[in-house]
């Protein structure tokens, strides 16, 4: 057998310096010929070059801009120094966005997350928002993986974030900046989610949705989606505690508006997160009773009409009303009314070939089918056992949805 594999070899930020330096100097390479043979000569020694600056020294790199960020005094940022921290800030963002360059690690490696959420904690957002701006801006570029949510947990950044989201909540570029880290933050980290939560970040959601009405902080979709994704199992996901909260501030008709006003704009993105977050509504039957009395079926068929060409807007509709229809024959009744056997039957006519929304169909069908005759006869005269069959031919992961369909509408012969 042959003996285990030694541990990865290290080297430390000066140690590669200078043998750069020793190129240049005792060899007499050129500075980018003197780089190349370093990385060279470390990558076939085995040596782990991640979270190394690859530069000739002396060269402007991001663990400069951070020393110099670090340098700066502990009290509020303010006077002349603001322009000089807006351009090391840029700087700082233009180096980690180049892709491929490994400065994203570079900089999480030496204190990049930490450093920006110390920043943050002292800017003062009357006078500083271009700043703050820019600080969002480089924490959702290093916020990208697990480590760096972290290390922002760690240093305190959801309660300066959401401080800052709190008096900058009539700003649009610090409410989308914020929510742009709030959402990076989040994902795959539960424990953040419910420091959030902790925080009342569903009551600052709310607040948005009702001031910020017409969709413009696209950031805080993405925030809202990330937050209802349970995807961390280290803690009880937190997304019912979002949903529930809401729901008992109003915030049904806030989503009901936000949706009609992302169809009037056709913003799909915006359409699709209200229609998710709805759907999680939609799961208690208070909330049920709620959207059906607030025209909420009418006002989805009215949305699936703007949005007839994308499937992804679709099948999230036919999602809420899966989820409106489940044990309640009376709902069933009145999502036929409003238009969800037509909306089931053109959509699986024109995405004959898009698999998760013919599942959706399939599953939407059967609740509205399974308690409801009229809604069976309904529905089979319109020619929906044709669309169901298809889709249960052509796609694998439909057979079980479209064949307990059948099934539901009444038909003997629904296993063949």
């Amino acid at each position: 057998m042959a003996p285990p594999s030694k541990n990865v070899r290290s080297i430390s930020q000066e140690a590669f310096d200078e043998l750069v330096k020793e190129n240049m100097e005792d060899l007499g390479m050129e500075p980018a010929e003197a780089l190349e043979d370093a990385i060279q000569s470390l990558s076939i020694q085995g040596v782990d070059l991640s979270g190394i600056v690859k530069c000739v020294p002396g060269e402007g790199s991001c663990i400069e801009r951070l020393n110099t960020l670090k340098s700066n005094p502990s009290g509020e940022i303010v006077g002349n120094n603001l322009d000089e921290m807006a351009g090391l800030l840029r700087q700082l963002i233009e180096e980690c966005s180049v892709e491929g360059s490994g400065n994203v690690a570079v900089a999480v490696r030496n204190g990049g997350v930490e450093t920006i959420t110390s920043l943050c904690s002292k800017i003062p957002i009357r006078s500083s928002e271009q700043i703050l701006v820019l600080a969002f801006g480089a924490l959702a570029l290093l916020i990208h993986d697990i480590e760096g949510t972290e290390k922002f947990r760690s240093s305190g950044g959801p309660a300066v974030l959401i401080s800052h989201l709190r008096e900058g909540i009539r700003t649009l570029g610090i409410l989308n900046s914020g929510f742009s880290v709030v959402a990076r933050a989040a994902t795959s980290n539960e424990v953040v989610k419910q420091s959030f939560m902790e925080l009342k970040i569903d009551e600052l959601i709310l607040q948005v949705l009702n001031e910020q009405s017409k969709g413009t902080v696209q950031s805080l979709y993405d925030a809202i989606r990330v937050l209802l994704t349970p995807d961390d199992n280290r803690v009880v996901a937190s997304e019912d505690e979002i949903c529930k909260s809401i729901a008992e501030s109003g915030g049904i008709d806030m989503i009901l508006k936000c949706i009609d006003d992302s169809g009037e704009q056709g913003n799909s993105d915006v359409a699709r997160t209200c229609c998710s977050l709805l759907s999680k509504l939609a799961g208690s039957d208070s909330n049920k009773a709620a959207i059906v009395e607030k025209k909420g079926m009418v006002r989805l068929i009215q949305l699936s009409s703007r949005f007839a060409d994308d499937p992804l807007v679709l099948l999230e509709v036919m999602s809420i009303f899966t989820v409106l229809s489940l044990r309640s024959p009376d709902n069933a009744a009145r999502a036929m009314e409003a238009g969800a056997g037509d909306l089931a039957i053109q959509a699986m006519k024109k995405f004959h070939s898009t698999p998760l929304l013919q599942r959706n169909a399939c599953m939407m069908i059967r609740n509205l089918a399974v308690r409801n005759l009229e809604n069976r006869t309904l529905l089979l005269g319109q020619g929906i056992e044709k669309c169901i069959r298809r889709a249960r031919e052509n796609h694998g992961s439909c057979k079980a949805a479209a064949t307990d369909a059948l099934r539901d509408l009444g038909l003997d012969n629904y296993n063949s």
